[in-house]
């Protein structure tokens, strides 16, 4: 598939609202309830292990100083406040690709407002996407783990089911995605608003233990912290990081809610939700220095530790749901933009569009996860394999946001740099610091977004490849079109041929196939291209393009959003306001089928052809990404060495 450009004019100021919001959409409550259980839930779920991992790292195993606490907690709030708030909440969230989020949306805005392809922006796109896919493995992994151990509160005698139950929870949570989540997701923002409610009142509970506790919203503390602690305060902000794991949800998840709904949960029910637990977990460690072993779950009484875990599962699975279905779209995306070979896609809903189900996609993460829960044991321990995949996803989005705001914005590049450039600081500093951990575990984010870097650069490489490979040899469509109009002995048979390519002014090599075996033309044939636009949707007025040709040929160019499903007979349809009333069942469609070899010398390393060809061979048939009908296509094989 070839990428179209579409590089328009912006004005020099920030967008004022996303094209989200003109859409049609639900009520504005339920669309801040529907952000409050799906946006919200990782950031929700963060209180469970986030400040006892602080202060164990910030106490170096003996007992808790009171200016440790205050200036970590100091640490957490500001956090909050700089990188959620003002960070995603106000800046990011206005820099949204016709209504849509994320990294990859942001990518393809970034590489549209350039105006051709920059290999620095691709690249910054595929580290954020690969990052990502790392914290889809973990955030399972350390959600359910840290509150299924929350029942060793109530008797040891559960310690040797925490793990078993744990791994049977996310076997469930991956077996039901195939059905779909469209009825669990209308529990998700009731339970979720429970679950910051029970935050709110559990730390409100014990700020009265120390009220002195309220010390931490002055940032002079955690300046303090960061200066006196040495070293022991930098590694610590790694662990303090994880109180604003999730934050890219805010924008990832955009396009399902629009931006002002997003931001008033956040303002009205999670930042201050968040706060006030995090406060009652600091003043309860200062008042009874022994409840550092488990201080979320110490903020509740005895009798409410039962209910309270199983509220925190739920919390857990919902913000594990978040992850999960942000990794189908996001590898949806990265097939629509060419950074992945096609998969098989599947639709859980007739009414809503973005639910979807890859089974290869479904069985990687389920299958990490399991592992990294058997590997780490213990939320404690999977917390050091966190923050990276999380702090690089920032880094790489605040990167990009300076290119949307120079170049689609149009502001100066300086001022550009200016607005992202303390945000920029202080996620360097977060990636340093969590740096230290690669050894005690940050080595799992940073082998998995290894791995996924090195299959997108692959076949984005070995595509290339091809596409010059394609053009070097292959023959012009016009001087083919002009050899046949000359040739009047051609024998003509009934009905259409549509012949797919990817290169509109070269020959589909299934249509010279074709003519070698068959020697005769259909009545009408047409050349099919379908392209990627730079925005998530393409309106249907903008759907189809026909272009009369020589003699019996068209060109047809169907244009979709990266966010959309290619549906090729729907598109079809639209011809007809064209002129062209194509008939399903006497259209035959022409698919060349590439048999990938790698060549005595290849322009890319040995390893990455056989890495190339493996994804080539496991891609999904173009028969059925495209949703042609079966009965309909002939394909052709050919030979491609690289």
């Amino acid at each position: 598939m070839s990428t179209t450009e579409n590089n328009q004019s912006q004005p020099a100021t920030v967008p004022d609202a996303p094209a989200a919001e003109a859409h049609a959409h639900p009520g504005f409550l339920a669309l801040m309830l529907g952000s409050i259980g799906v946006v919200y839930g990782d950031i929700g779920t963060s209180p469970l292990y986030a400040l006892r991992e602080a202060v164990v790292a910030g106490s170096a195993g003996g007992a808790p100083v009171r200016d440790t606490v205050l200036g970590i907690l100091s640490l957490i709030i500001w956090a909050l406040t700089i990188v959620v708030t003002l960070k995603y909440v106000v800046i990011l969230l206005r820099a949204d690709n016709e209504g849509e989020g994320g990294t990859l949306s942001l990518l393809a805005l970034a590489q549209r407002a350039m105006g051709k392809p920059s290999r620095l922006v691709l690249a910054f796109g595929i580290v954020g996407a690969g990052l990502f896919f790392g914290d889809a493995l973990i955030t399972p992994a350390i959600s359910v783990l840290s509150a299924v151990e929350g029942l060793k509160l109530v008797t040891a005698a559960f310690d040797p089911y925490v793990l078993p139950l744990t791994i049977a929870i996310i076997i469930a949570l991956f077996l039901i995605q195939s059905r779909g989540t469209a009825a669990v997701a209308g529990w998700f923002g009731p339970i979720t608003l429970v679950w910051f409610v029970l935050l709110a009142v559990g730390g409100a509970r014990h700020i009265a233990d120390d009220p002195g506790i309220l010390a931490a919203f002055d940032p002079r503390r955690a300046v303090a912290y960061l200066i006196h602690g040495g070293a022991t305060g930098f590694y610590v902000l790694g662990a303090v990081f994880l109180a604003v794991t999730g934050a890219e949800a805010l924008y990832a998840d955009l396009g399902h809610f629009g931006r002002r709904p997003i931001q008033t949960a956040w303002i009205v029910v999670a930042f201050p939700c968040l706060a006030l637990n995090y406060l009652g977990q600091g003043a309860l460690i200062l008042a009874e220095p022994d409840a550092l072993e488990n201080p979320f779950f110490r903020l509740y009484p005895d009798w409410a530790l039962i209910p309270v875990v199983i509220l925190a599962t739920a919390a857990t699975i919902i913000a594990s749901q978040a992850v999960i279905t942000g990794a189908f779209s996001l590898t949806r995306q990265a097939i629509q933009l060419k950074l992945l070979p096609r998969m098989e896609v599947l639709h859980t809903s007739e009414s809503h569009a973005g639910q979807i189900y890859l089974p290869q996609v479904n069985a990687f993460l389920l299958v990490g996860v399991i592992v990294l829960c058997l590997l780490f044991g213990s939320s404690s321990r999977l917390a050091t394999a966190y923050g990276i995949a999380v702090t690089g996803t920032m880094v790489v989005t605040a990167s990009l946001a300076i290119v949307v705001a120079w170049k689609h914005w149009r502001w100066p590049l300086a001022a550009a740099v200016l607005l992202m450039a303390p945000f920029l600081a202080i996620d360097f500093i977060f990636m340093a610091a969590n740096l230290l951990k690669v050894v005690e575990g940050g080595y799992v984010s940073l082998t998995v977004a290894a791995i996924m870097f090195a299959v997108m650069a692959t076949w984005v490489r070995g595509t290339d490849i091809i596409a010059a490979k394609a053009r070097r040899d292959d023959v012009p469509l016009d001087l083919l079109l002009g050899q046949l109009d000359r040739k009047t002995t051609m024998p003509i048979v009934p009905g259409t041929a549509v012949f797919l390519t990817a290169e509109k002014d070269l020959a589909p090599v299934s249509l010279l196939h074709s003519l070698k075996h068959y020697k005769a033309l259909h009545e009408k044939n047409v050349i099919l291209t379908i392209a990627v636009a730079g925005k998530p949707r393409v309106p249907e007025s903008e759907r189809v393009r026909l272009e009369p040709l020589v003699g019996r040929f068209s060109r047809v160019t169907m244009t979709f959003g990266y966010m959309e499903e290619p549906n090729v007979p729907a598109a079809l349809a639209l011809c007809r306001k064209a002129g062209w009333k194509p008939d399903i069942m006497a259209t035959s469609f022409f698919l060349s089928r590439r048999s990938i070899r790698p060549a005595a010398r290849s322009e890319m390393p040995r390893w990455q052809d056989h890495l190339f060809i493996l994804l080539a061979r496991n891609a999904a048939n173009a028969t059925d990404y495209f949703r042609i009908p079966t009965g309909r296509v002939v394909e052709i094989g050919t030979q491609v060495l690289i």
